[in-house]
């Protein structure tokens, strides 16, 4: 990610891999709930309303199906077909294999076409030991009420999976939920028929008080009960024979080999179950990582802003008592086509109370009317410098007025940013420590009136603020904002100066910063108003240049995790933080926010809006907090849960983008944002008296107090 880097157009074949990635993750939460009757279940039999025909209703349990009607069959005296229902059954279908082994026993296994492709192991097993195979349905289905899409899966899916697991079809079927044959009645007894249809043979059993060596049909589930039953039966002297079903009958076996095609698909579909199941375990626990990450980020803000907030009221015995900064400050502006707000920027620092300071504007190339702008500013105030450059970039203008800075307090503004009267003054206090390199200040959203101006408003109160004074306490503040920040003129020229080797330059500054052995801070009354963007594609293009250019700069500065002292605990702490909340949880919540739609659409939508409401009461209380912290009115949080809706899978896309971006190497170049001068709707219109002469203070516009 070097400057050297070709500068390409941001790459777009992602959004395809990421569109095919959710609809792999839909299809397989469908599937795997088309699976456990969650869709389009076909899970309880419904009460017989119609017994069975009486042509039919003789007790016998084998019944086939043809133009003349229904004919049934039963086993011959002396003859048991022990049939087992369900599995395979990785505890039980071994056990019940031994126990047939030693008694020389053959029996007939209808399985599960879900749990075949889950155990192909044991599917073999049966075949190989001479067992036959019947179809109990893929899941469990009761097809007397499933819809006809639902029956005609279940059926031709176990035939795929049995394919796919020992190369065999099979031509015998057990309706689940079914014992003998009388019990195929009301809407069984048409699936039985559709069944037959399809050439299945249907396979009820004999009535439990029917004597074994009469010839029986016997029924066993794989569970602790059927072993002891089917143990109980094979002792019993009286049976000469225990076969399998088409072995009772005496006829070939109902297992026919498939052709290699059949045989291929079906192993396509066991992979395909196995790997859905594989990616569903993964989804679980990445459901649980990003909950319990997002819970635990809602808690760190809230007990770090507590500490932050004891820590600036609470004076400690022994600490030193630091003087009051009053040193000549030095301003920077650049500006690149920013004449709808840079008279505003310079008149609010001509209006701050601060007594000595000088403002250098750098027009970097603009098209507008800027630098013309800016001049009849400085025309009025001999504190204001005009500097014009060809265009080079906001690292290059920055450089520039660093050199014809002079003082050794350097502050960096942005062009759209209003500074409250007391913002200087406060930003620089606490520079009075000779350890401290730079000051982040507090950066506040002012056109906040539509919509996404107060989704804007609300994160970056709950997160860029409450973030930096969690960094504050932490000691590892990994940006100072471009908007308002302080530095000591010495430091940034150890460093040398702003850096273009990312488009996050403020944050390349400040790990340069602290890896030159500084202390960065935070000043939470130092207050400026900046104008974000108004349109959802100047949003993207803002954040996603943010993105980037934090993950650039982590690159950059990727040794700091190995370094001794204060530098490496700034790389250790700020890496795992940014690669757990702004990495691994955006990149998880697109498939985290797919499963909670699954759940409220299939499953339980009361159990997910608790979840769901949960995790919004816990941001809405700290939001509040936030919000009171930052003495900011709290009306604003109706709009937090449209934020969540909306706004939060905006942002997570962005990183999704630029962590996209920034694994195939691409460089972005610097995007603009087009302003429209509303940083603050109580704009200063003219510029304020001589320092030397300040107003009374009743007489100077506050605006923190026409805010809160």
């Amino acid at each position: 990610m070097s400057r050297r880097a070709a500068v390409r157009r941001p790459p777009r074949g992602h959004w395809l891999v990421l569109l095919l990635v959710l609809l792999v993750v839909a299809v397989a939460l469908l599937f795997e709930g088309w699976t456990t009757h969650q869709v389009d279940a076909a899970r309880a039999k419904p009460p017989c309303t119609r017994p069975i025909p009486r042509t039919a209703d003789d007790g016998k349990p084998l019944l086939r199906f043809g133009p003349d009607g229904v004919t049934t069959a039963a086993m011959p005296p002396g003859t048991a077909a022990i049939t087992f229902d369900g599995g395979p059954d990785p505890v039980w279908t071994p056990r019940l294999l031994d126990l047939l082994r030693r008694h020389h026993a053959r029996a007939t296994f209808f399985v599960y076409g879900k749990d075949a492709a889950e155990h192909p192991e044991l599917m073999r097993r049966i075949l190989y030991e001479g067992h036959e195979i019947g179809s109990y349905t893929y899941s469990g289905g009761d097809l007397g009420v499933a819809s006809p899409l639902r029956a005609r899966l279940e059926l031709s899916l176990t035939q795929t999976a049995l394919a796919g697991t020992t190369g065999i079809n099979t031509t015998l079927l057990r309706l689940p939920h079914t014992t003998a044959a009388d019990t195929l009645c009301g809407p069984e007894w048409p699936a039985a028929k559709r069944a037959a249809d399809q050439g299945y043979l249907v396979v009820a059993s004999d009535h439990k008080d029917r004597k074994p060596w009469r010839g029986v049909v016997t029924q066993h589930s794989q569970t602790d009960l059927g072993y002891h039953e089917a143990q109980d039966l094979l002792r019993d002297h009286r049976v000469k024979r225990f076969t399998t079903i088409s072995g009772g009958l005496g006829r070939a076996s109902f297992n026919t080999e498939v052709p290699v095609a059949q045989e291929v698909e079906g192993q396509g579909l066991v992979w395909t179950q196995q790997l859905g199941h594989a990616f569903l375990t993964v989804m679980v626990w990445a459901l649980t990582l990003t909950g319990v990450l997002g819970v635990l980020r809602m808690l760190l803000f809230a007990v770090f802003a507590r500490l932050h907030v004891r820590r600036l009221h609470r004076y400690r015995p022994g600490a030193p008592r630091l003087r009051e900064v009053r040193e000549p400050v030095t301003v920077l502006v650049p500006a690149y086509n920013e004449e709808a707000g840079i008279a505003s920027t310079v008149y609010s620092l001509l209006a701050s109370t601060y007594p000595h300071f000088q403002i250098i504007v750098v027009d970097d190339g603009s098209t507008d009317a800027t630098a013309d702008i800016a001049e009849s500013v400085a025309d009025a105030d001999p504190r204001v410098t005009v500097i014009r450059q060809p265009n080079g970039g906001k690292p290059s203008a920055l450089n520039t007025g660093l050199a014809y800075a002079r003082h050794d307090i350097v502050v960096m503004v942005d062009a759209d940013t209003i500074f409250e009267p007391e913002a200087l003054a406060r930003l620089v206090q606490p520079l009075a420590h000779p350890a401290v390199g730079a000051v982040s200040g507090n950066t506040k959203v002012g056109n906040r009136r539509r919509l996404l101006g107060k989704w804007q408003h609300l994160e970056y109160v709950l997160g860029f603020n409450l973030d930096r004074r969690m960094f504050e306490v932490l000691e590892c503040m990994p940006t100072v904002p471009g908007a308002i920040g302080a530095f000591r003129r010495d430091a940034l020229m150890g460093v040398g100066g702003v850096s273009d080797e990312t488009l996050a330059e403020d944050t390349d500054l400040t790990m340069a910063l602290w890896r030159a052995g500084w202390r960065v801070v935070y000043e939470e009354s130092a207050v400026a108003w900046t104008e974000v963007p108004t349109t959802i594609r100047q949003l993207w293009r803002q954040r996603y240049r943010w993105c980037y250019g934090t993950l650039q700069s982590m690159w950059k500065h990727r040794r700091a995790l190995t370094e001794l002292g204060p530098a490496g605990r700034f790389g250790r702490r700020v890496a795992l933080y940014v690669t757990l909340f702004q990495i691994v949880l955006p990149l998880c919540a697109p498939v985290v926010d797919l499963f909670a739609l699954f759940g409220a659409v299939f499953r339980d939508p009361v159990e997910a809006a608790l979840v769901w409401f949960g995790f919004l009461s816990v941001q809405l209380v700290t939001a509040a907090y936030a919000l009171r912290l930052d003495r900011e009115r709290l009306r604003v949080l109706w709009a937090l849960p449209l934020q969540q809706l909306v706004y939060r899978q905006l942002m997570y896309l962005v990183v999704i983008h630029s962590v996209t971006t920034a694994l195939l190497g691409t460089r972005l170049k610097w995007h603009s944002m087009k302003r429209a001068g509303t940083a603050d709707p109580y704009l200063v219109e003219a510029p304020p008296p001589s320092p030397s002469a300040p107003p009374p203070e009743e007489e100077r516009p506050s605006l923190q107090g026409s805010r809160t």
